[in-house]
């Protein structure tokens, strides 16, 4: 079950709005009987962190909703609010969601950009374009790429899709601390932007060798998503506003992912909430964008027959499904390759000896009965690299690989 009880992170530093410049030389201000005393101040700080909603502020200090709004916009305030959201604050999303960053909104709001990006999602509000930047979000993206902080995580702070970090990066001059090298902010952007699109890691390495990118591998990609916080949770407490927007997921069979890309959740962290809330089990799309078809009962239940019986490439073939998905399946049910040959105490002392006395991968696959890929792969898991080595004259056996240090302590005592 995943631990999702951190607390809600709201800004990784604090920065107030910018004085005006002044257009004049300084003198002496005028008294004006509106201005914010220390008392006041200290007031709102206080009720502000005590999570009271802004007209309720507004009405202890005796001052308007904007001016309030505006006060706690100046003093750089954030919080995150558990309240529910009010009629006032719906409609002024409403007018507002893809105008105004969604840093803005939540700070007049007093709550946290995940809060208003889920919202606008329950809502069914969506952003027609990027909205210009504010020195506050370029701020938290200097800190957090300055504290290799995983890009998920800021662009979920900020407010942003992911892969806009990176291109707000890119303008602003500044490299991520953890940033591959050969990988450029561009490229990593192109590259979240297809995951976040559903394409499989190899597809996304053809479409980037086609787009003037260099060839990336699975591995490499998996590797940059790793760095990147690409799907992670970090075990943050779960909001109302994304209980709300789980639900209704649910309810209009949505895909799920788009949840896990603009609020930071992991799949197993979605699962274990859809099932503390009772809502497992009913969603059609739980796969997302996964392009293969779901499993059926009936697809199991071959797969628990026929796995390790037949030969996977053979078993894939037939049910018309990839090897990756008859492995990923059949480990999610828990099956064991029947037809898998295990390794014996005799077979790793034989891998072993033949490291030590120069015996070749093919030749030790021989005697193994063992492919030589498969072999190599579990030997440099190992720590055992066997190189180019010349391949006997005669193959040895199982028992003549045993025996060589034996023989070579009878050579040594002769």
């Amino acid at each position: 079950m995943t631990d999702d009880t951190a607390p809600i992170i709201v800004e990784l530093v604090s920065i107030a709005d910018p004085l005006p410049k002044a257009s004049a030389p300084l003198g002496e201000m005028q008294y004006r009987s509106d201005s914010w005393t220390p008392q006041e101040v200290r007031t709102l700080r206080r009720l502000f962190n005590d999570d009271t909603p802004m007209p309720e502020i507004a009405e202890a200090l005796g001052r308007g909703l904007h001016g309030v709004r505006d006060k706690v916009c100046t003093l750089g305030l954030r919080r995150h609010s558990t309240r529910p959201w009010n009629e006032l604050e719906d409609h002024e999303l409403i007018q507002t969601y893809g105008q105004e960053p969604a840093a803005t909104i939540a700070a007049r709001f007093g709550r946290s950009c995940g809060a208003v990006y889920a919202r606008a999602a329950i809502l069914g509000l969506s952003e027609a374009a990027a909205p210009a930047w504010t020195p506050w979000e370029d701020a938290q993206l200097r800190a957090g790429f300055a504290a290799d902080i995983p890009t998920a995580q800021v662009a979920l702070i900020i407010g942003r899709p992911h892969s806009g970090v990176y291109s707000r990066a890119g303008k602003l001059g500044i490299r991520h601390a953890s940033t591959p090298r050969g990988w450029t902010n561009a490229e990593i952007e192109r590259a979240i932007e297809l995951v976040e699109a559903g394409h499989s890691y190899a597809e996304i390495g053809t479409i980037l060798g086609t787009e003037g990118f260099p060839a990336r591998t699975k591995p490499s990609l998996q590797g940059l998503m790793k760095r990147t916080g690409q799907g992670k949770g970090w075990g943050r407490a779960w909001m109302p506003e994304e209980d709300e927007l789980l639900i209704k997921a649910y309810r209009d069979n949505a895909s799920l992912t788009p949840l896990r890309n603009r609020l930071g959740r992991s799949l197993f962290s979605i699962r274990w909430r859809a099932e503390y809330l009772n809502l497992r089990g009913t969603h059609a799309r739980s796969k997302g964008f996964r392009l293969g078809p779901d499993w059926s009962e009936a697809d199991e239940a071959r797969l628990r027959r026929d796995y390790g019986k037949i030969p996977t490439p053979e078993l894939a073939c037939q049910m018309g499904r990839t090897r990756a998905a008859i492995f990923t399946r059949a480990n999610i049910l828990g099956l064991a390759n029947e037809g898998r040959q295990r390794w014996t105490s005799d077979h790793l002392a034989a891998l072993r000896i033949a490291h030590e006395h120069g015996i070749s991968l093919t030749d030790l696959a021989a005697a193994l009965g063992r492919e030589v890929d498969a072999l190599h792969k579990y030997a440099a898991k190992q720590g055992l690299a066997f190189g180019r080595r010349p391949r006997r004259p005669v193959p040895p056996t199982l028992a003549d690989i045993l025996n060589l240090p034996e023989a070579a302590k009878g050579k040594g005592e002769g």
